[in-house]
């Protein structure tokens, strides 16, 4: 982003988060029936940050949606790793996780976060849907929801970020996706130098050079990213499930923890950037097994769920 451009978006940015995440927990309170309890911080060093957390809900066990907007000096070894020059740097975004009570319910997580370092300032952020029993009706939902959004600014846009996402949420570890996808972005606005071996949008587009229509598409994502799942979340809340899908949904909540613990750039660059330890761990679930070779039995729901995850479909495609 130009440096004249740069101040504006900055402010602009985080008065949107702020709005944003009142207005995406107004929502889930109508979908939960309880309220969540709210914790201002404040982080050494300059900023700080609203932390929303529902626990014991009538649909989540435990919900967290965060916003933060922090500044000062970063540690020089996260600062050779990131766009721009110098230490002096400023984040600003919202997060959210959502872990439902029933396995039916999938879990979701969205992220949207403005960063400015130096000279270089970019737009980071998506969302992805991690279902314990897959549902394509469901799946099919969340992906085309996430397409229209993305074809009001560019028709493009959708796939390059679709297939960015299964890059991005995937366990090499355990050679699997963590769930069935969405979109995933980083480093729009910092130039192409940032995006080397990412398929991000190319240099020499609107994407790379005019610093408002990337804000209007992280505006309309964040306003809209919600939608689909709300009616996912009504339409499977009250089927019924037992101990067997509840062992199920924990021991793959094993592998949501696996990846937010050791691959998610978000809780890496919060940790790396001395962040309220207790909001940037608000994803994790409240309860989670591992179990020693866990495999489900084949052609069992557990099994067949896992090779939908497994497999990658283009659930926005037609035909899907």
């Amino acid at each position: 982003m130009s440096p004249s451009s740069t101040l504006d978006i900055e402010q602009d940015a985080v008065a949107f988060f702020l709005a944003l995440q009142d207005q995406i927990v107004a929502g889930l309170q109508t979908l939960d029936g309880q309220r969540f309890h709210e914790d201002s911080w404040q982080r050494p060093g300059g900023g700080g940050g609203r932390s929303r957390v529902l626990a014991d809900g009538g649909l989540f066990e435990k919900a967290g949606v965060n916003f933060s907007d922090v500044f000062g000096s970063m540690r020089p070894e996260l600062a050779r790793s990131l766009p721009g020059d110098g230490t002096d740097f400023r984040a600003t975004g919202v997060s959210l996780v959502l872990h439902p009570r029933s396995p039916r319910v999938p879990t979701v997580h969205a992220n949207l976060r403005f960063i400015k370092r130096g000279s270089a300032a970019w737009f980071g952020g998506g969302t992805d849907l991690t279902p314990y029993y897959v549902v394509a009706e469901d799946a099919i939902l969340f992906h085309r929801s996430l397409k229209t959004i993305c074809d009001r600014h560019d028709s493009s846009l959708h796939s390059r970020l679709k297939r960015w996402c299964d890059r991005y949420f995937f366990l090499p570890h355990r050679n699997e996706p963590r769930g069935v996808g969405g979109i995933f972005f980083d480093y729009l606005g910092a130039g192409a130098e940032a995006t080397a071996g990412e398929p991000s949008p190319p240099p020499g587009t609107e994407w790379e050079v005019d610093p408002g229509k990337i804000f209007a598409f992280v505006r309309d994502l964040g306003e809209h990213m919600m939608e689909a799942f709300a009616v996912i979340a009504a339409r499977r809340r009250d089927e019924s499930w037992g101990e067997r899908e509840r062992e199920w949904q924990l021991l793959r909540r094993g592998r949501y923890v696996e990846f937010n613990l050791v691959y998610d750039r978000g809780t890496l660059f919060g940790l790396r950037t001395d962040g309220r330890a207790e909001s940037i761990l608000m994803s994790l679930p409240p309860e989670v097994k591992w179990r020693y070779a866990a495999t489900p039995e084949p052609g069992s729901p557990e099994a067949l769920s896992l090779e939908a995850i497994c497999a990658r479909r283009d659930w926005a495609e037609k035909g899907a």
